[in-house]
């Protein structure tokens, strides 16, 4: 029988916020012995630094302009088809704890997308009801904790901490167990994602308690904070601006928090794996730990996610669990969450080079250092109050062997705009010293910048010929 396959999915989680990293001060046990049993992907980069586009990656396979979805509010179209539904035709149950998002909440709340391929369906975006949202985690609340979907209805995202026990990615978790219990003697393959709202803003909704498994002394301060904007690109204060920056005990509460918020989920996670050994899944289900992108926390003096392409927005864990393999390898080759899919696919034995030709399987190392790396582009994604940018902000990261390259794409570019970055990664991993205008970098920069440009025309490429070939027979004929 295929392998099972179980994907937990977290929300704004950034690299460098396990144990198994390096970082000081976090409690994160059972992420750190599921990296110690499997391997770590240390060059994880998200296809686009906002949720929607995403998520719209990491199920379909695709870079952004292979399905469509630009922006927070995009709708994924419905003739795309997320990975799942593959799965399920191949013989899988498939299933869905928590959050999609590969369109708005409003409009995920009226309609399903008809090729999500999940089975079941247990919807929720996140854990304050979006809008009104009837959400799984609402319906869970109103029978075993009905105090919390009061407070959650009455307060939304300022209903402070919020106990274990009814926490949304309890629930999750909660769902999962349920699940492989459910699919226990039924001889079926099954594909199972945990998707979870946290350690997402506003921070504060974690079990208080939890904060006190925290070294919060040694946790990693914010650094750059003061740094100067005037010589970054105009995505940066635009951003800066958009919104007030916290102060400094402020700032200080909330990656306290954020790192309280991911204790609870490697709790969680823990009762997770927990269960696959209990139910006797272990030796049969492949483990994928991930997120959608990261959060800045003031760094740079920037807070949760935007335009901008540093580490902390971009980089993401990437573990994955295969039974039988040695554990504790690190892959240092740059890979992305839409890779994803096409491993999915390849554990099932599906066929799916036509079918997702930019994605790669992550258990094919090879595969990987081939590619060599790594894409991230910003289509005017991120909203400001009264909407999206305007004048828009485009951005579009090219990462490879050692550098990082970013290229700001302004519709109307002033003539002191700063038209790039350029970072050193292994010598300036903060990214703190740009190289765009160094003279010694010219070449490298040039180099980067053709092949990024080049990437771009593919996919544009790529694009016009799936359109083409939704044409009906002799389109362009002409009938003269």
């Amino acid at each position: 029988m295929p392998y099972n396959i179980l994907l937990i999915l977290t929300d704004q989680q950034r690299w460098d916020s396990l144990g198994c990293c390096g970082v000081s001060g976090v409690h994160t046990p059972n992420l750190d012995r599921l990296a110690s049993e499997g391997t770590r992907y240390d060059q994880c980069y998200v296809n686009n630094p906002i949720c929607t586009p995403s998520r719209a990656s990491l199920w379909t396979g695709k870079h952004l302009p292979g399905h469509g979805v630009y922006r927070l509010h995009d709708v994924l179209p419905q003739d795309e088809i997320l990975f799942p539904h593959h799965l399920r035709e191949a013989g899988y149950d498939t299933a869905l704890f928590g959050k999609l998002h590969v369109a708005g909440h409003m409009w995920e709340m009226q309609y399903r997308h008809r090729f999500d391929g999940f089975n079941t369906y247990e919807w929720a975006p996140d854990p304050n009801g979006y809008r009104g949202c009837d959400t799984a985690y609402f319906r869970w609340l109103a029978v075993y904790h009905p105090d919390i979907l009061q407070r959650w209805k009455r307060d939304s995202n300022s209903i402070g901490h919020v106990r274990a026990e009814s926490h949304f990615t309890t629930w999750a978790a909660d769902r999962t167990i349920d699940y492989l219990h459910r699919m226990q003697g039924t001889h079926q393959p099954f594909f199972c994602c945990m998707s979870v709202f946290d350690p997402h803003s506003p921070y504060t909704n974690y079990p208080k308690e939890y904060a006190d498994y925290l070294d919060i002394d040694a946790l990693p301060e914010p650094f750059a904070v003061d740094e100067s904007f005037d010589h970054r690109p105009i995505a940066h204060w635009r951003e800066r601006s958009r919104r007030s920056f916290p102060s400094t005990d402020t700032l200080r509460e909330s990656r306290i928090g954020y790192h309280a918020a991911i204790t609870l989920i490697d709790e969680q996670v823990g009762r997770v794996l927990q269960t696959l050994d209990d139910t006797n899944f272990a030796d049969n289900t492949i483990v994928i730990f991930t997120s959608d992108h990261g959060d800045m926390l003031g760094d740079h003096g920037l807070t949760v996610k935007g335009a901008y392409m540093y580490d902390a927005c971009t980089r993401v864990p990437m573990i994955i669990r295969v039974p039988g393999e040695s554990g504790g390898k690190i892959i240092n080759a740059p890979c992305q969450l839409h890779d994803i899919a096409a491993t999915a696919l390849a554990i099932a034995g599906c066929e799916q080079p036509d079918l997702m030709p930019d994605a790669c399987d992550l258990l094919d190392t090879n595969a990987l250092q081939q590619r060599g790396h790594a894409v991230c582009m910003h289509r005017n994604s991120s909203t400001t109050r009264g909407g999206y940018h305007n004048p828009e902000l485009h951005i579009t990261m090219w990462r490879e062997n050692r550098y990082k390259l970013s290229i700001y794409h302004a519709p109307q570019p002033g003539l002191d705009d700063c038209p790039g970055e350029l970072f050193d990664m292994e010598t300036d991993p903060d990214e703190m010293n740009n190289l765009w205008f160094d003279a010694d970098m010219s070449d490298t920069r040039d180099q980067l910048i053709h092949k990024l440009t080049s990437f771009l025309v593919r996919q544009d490429a790529q694009g016009r010929a799936r359109g083409s070939e939704a044409l009906p027979p002799g389109f362009w004929k002409d009938s003269s």
